[in-house]
């Protein structure tokens, strides 16, 4: 039994205008065909090339921007320039994804959590077994006892601050990203919602003692459970929305 041929090109994905300009660029770009700060070619030109109108070029240029993969500046000497992702880039790339994610309801809450645990759990370990005086340093300023005259928001940045550079202890850059937009998802999802953060302040202080000891698994563990402890009060929010 033969698949009809209608059946058959039907079932492929139809790729756009602007999704082919994407793609051709994007591909040049990743392959080195376009150097890093080469200015590629004018709209117009662009858009000959590939057969299209310039609203169609320009909003290739706009997800290519979103990507990290161009800059476009305007003026004299204006036009798009390759750039390549950095690793702060691709955070607020995760971040803006993971959000979508969970407004849709594809990734449930505890999902959420356990990539948490995984990534957290993981770099407190690390961080404890490759932890250098800088890093302790780091860590030490970001220990933080929230007081009554601070605003959630002060004590909320805190707690983020010393889980961001607890994550750069750990010395995986590809962490860095996946953790701070899986954070910053939770966190937003907070709003003004009151956490124990004095408990976190005293959870942090306890997984700072176990890196500065050298202790991996004692890191591990203590962070998994602070972790942990506040899931409770992260899925009140997170179910009432």
């Amino acid at each position: 039994m033969t698949m009809k041929r209608e059946s058959l090109l039907a079932s492929k994905p139809v790729r756009t205008a602007y999704q082919q300009v994407y793609d051709a660029i994007r591909d040049a770009v990743l392959s080195g065909q376009l150097a890093r700060e080469e200015r590629l070619p004018p709209e117009t030109e662009i858009a000959e090339q590939f057969g299209v109108g310039r609203a169609t070029v320009r909003e290739a240029l706009r997800l290519l921007a979103a990507d990290g993969l161009i800059r476009t500046t305007k003026g004299t000497g204006g036009g798009s320039y390759v750039t390549l992702p950095t690793v702060d880039h691709l955070t607020g790339y995760l971040e803006r994804n993971f959000e979508l994610l969970r407004l849709t309801k594809d990734v449930a809450f505890q999902e959420f959590v356990d990539a948490r645990l995984l990534i957290e759990g993981y770099a407190a370990r690390q961080a404890a077994a490759s932890r250098t005086k800088d890093d302790l340093n780091r860590l030490r300023s970001a220990l933080v006892t929230p007081s009554e005259s601070d605003s959630v928001h002060e004590v909320r940045q805190c707690n983020a601050n010393f889980h961001s550079v607890l994550i750069d202890a750990c010395g995986n850059s590809l962490l860095r990203p996946s953790a701070r937009a899986i954070f910053a998802v939770m966190s937003n999802q907070l709003g003004e919602a009151v956490l124990p953060e004095k408990q976190a302040a005293r959870e942090h202080q306890h997984i700072f003692t176990a890196i500065e000891a050298g202790d991996p698994e004692q890191a591990e563990e203590l962070m998994r459970t602070h972790i942990q402890s506040l899931t409770d009060a992260y899925k009140k929010v997170w179910d009432a929305d």
